[in-house]
């Protein structure tokens, strides 16, 4: 392994009025500006309380929850469980403690062989493109996987809300796998099965300071998820998510207290490509502080996953060509996101050039489907 180290954190730069230097500059647009104006995607609202009553109204929701997974691959949720209230201490936690002195915050910072903690980028080649954005990388289980000590002691009530949210995640994660499958009149256990127990969640507060060149400069590049499903809550107010579709790109609307939940490669896996793990970025802007929350549900360590039996016949065979991946310990310090650790994926070393744009020249998952080769970024 070669020489890992990580960049400034984006805040200190925004703070102290330092000029990006040129490692920021962003060449995948197609040569246009980031911030120029793209449409809002219309995409279908959840409504789990719905989801999970009569049999009348959950058929209903049913059939928005296929037709957002299969055209979208990302959907709203409302009514999941959680009070308005609630949500509002979950965004306050991430306020506060980017909001603490950098010293304090330097307390959870990043090791080099580890992607737990504070702190932005790293730096694994030289010609890396940077993302404007800072982060705090948590694991919330399996619980033998928790590091307390990158876990904010202050403010006082994190530790607390951050724990309550991951076991309501955990419900709702149940909830929409069983829900996915049912939607395609599959058993609605299949899904939850190859998820397995013991699965890993992992938690990324991101924050993108104001950036003085958000016509050049990205706040993450060109991605899919390596994940089942993954809920993001973002900012209440300031927008940058986007979608790509049919090669456009899409800006995702900002529905107040909803989540927002999208398909990972796994679950586009266990769909036999039906549901589709969406390809997204975020932009950045030059006001404000956006903040976000996203959370990883990953399977279980060993798991193997694979197109369902009930998706698989003459006409649609299996799409995807089993790998062996490499073991966690081995890709610890390199990787951007959460590990892919079920036997699905081969990891390897890409270049970091690809035709979703220019992603982190890190450890990333190529794959296999109708040998095209597709990067999604760990």
């Amino acid at each position: 392994m070669g020489s890992v180290s990580m960049a400034t954190p984006v805040q200190e730069l925004a703070t102290d009025g330092q000029d990006p230097s040129e490692r920021y500059n962003y060449g995948g647009s197609g040569g246009g500006a980031l911030n120029a104006s793209v449409p809002l995607v219309e995409i279908p609202t959840v409504d789990v309380g719905s989801l999970i009553s009569s049999p009348s109204a959950a058929n209903h929701e049913l059939q928005k929850l296929s037709l957002a997974l299969s055209s979208w691959g990302c959907f709203q949720v409302v009514n999941h469980g959680m009070t308005d209230s609630f949500v509002d201490r979950v965004h306050e936690i991430s306020k506060q403690f980017f909001d603490l002195p950098k010293e304090e915050k330097h307390r959870y910072i990043r090791e080099p062989d580890s992607i737990e903690g504070y702190g932005t980028d790293m730096i694994v080649a030289e010609n890396q493109t940077l993302d404007w954005i800072d982060r705090l990388y948590l694991t919330l289980n399996p619980p033998n996987q928790v590091q307390l000590k990158f876990w904010p002691e202050k403010p006082e009530t994190f530790r607390e809300t951050l724990q309550e949210y991951g076991v309501k995640l955990g419900e709702l994660n149940q909830i929409l796998l069983k829900a996915m499958a049912k939607s395609l009149d599959l058993e609605e256990n299949c899904f939850l099965d190859q998820y397995g127990e013991g699965a890993l969640m992992t938690a990324r507060f991101n924050l993108y300071p104001p950036c003085p060149r958000p016509d050049q400069i990205i706040g993450v590049k060109p991605h899919a998820d390596a994940s089942a499903l993954t809920f993001l809550l973002p900012d209440k107010e300031v927008g940058g998510l986007q979608f790509l579709k049919d090669n456009e790109w899409f800006t995702v609307p900002i529905i107040p207290h909803a989540l927002l939940v999208n398909v990972g490669d796994q679950a586009e896996i266990m769909s036999n490509g039906v549901f589709k793990s969406p390809v997204h970025r975020v932009v950045t802007n030059s006001e404000k502080d956006r903040h976000s929350l996203a959370v990883f549900c990953i399977p279980s360590a060993g798991q193997e996953i694979k197109p369902d039996e009930g998706l698989i016949s003459e006409t649609r065979p299996a799409l995807y060509r089993k790998e062996f991946g490499v073991p966690k310990t081995k890709a610890a310090g390199l990787s951007q996101g959460p590990h892919l650790r079920a036997t699905t994926w081969e990891i390897v070393r890409v270049s970091n050039q690809t035709k979703y744009g220019i992603v982190p020249s890190s450890l990333l998952c190529i794959l296999h489907k109708n040998n095209e080769e597709r990067v999604s970024c760990r």
